[in-house]
């Protein structure tokens, strides 16, 4: 199993809370945020969401129509 290689494999815990502690940051810290996955096109979530960000303001930016002067009487 990946987690037990990587983070609980040679370590002693006192507690059972301090292992779940542990577990827990090596999990929501790094597991799940920077480990590449297949379904993201092989990025990470945070290189995933990073990407979408800076071509959502490309396509935005793009998307703008110039400003019409304004009409005077």
């Amino acid at each position: 199993m990946l987690v037990k290689t990587e983070c609980v494999r040679g370590r002693v815990f006192p507690t059972r809370a301090e292992a779940n502690l542990a577990l827990f940051e090596y999990i929501d810290g790094f597991y799940n945020s920077r480990r590449i996955q297949k379904r993201l096109g092989y990025l990470s979530p945070i290189e995933f969401e990073e990407k979408h960000y800076v071509e959502q303001a490309t396509a935005e930016r793009t998307n703008l129509k110039p400003r019409q002067p304004a009409l005077t009487s």
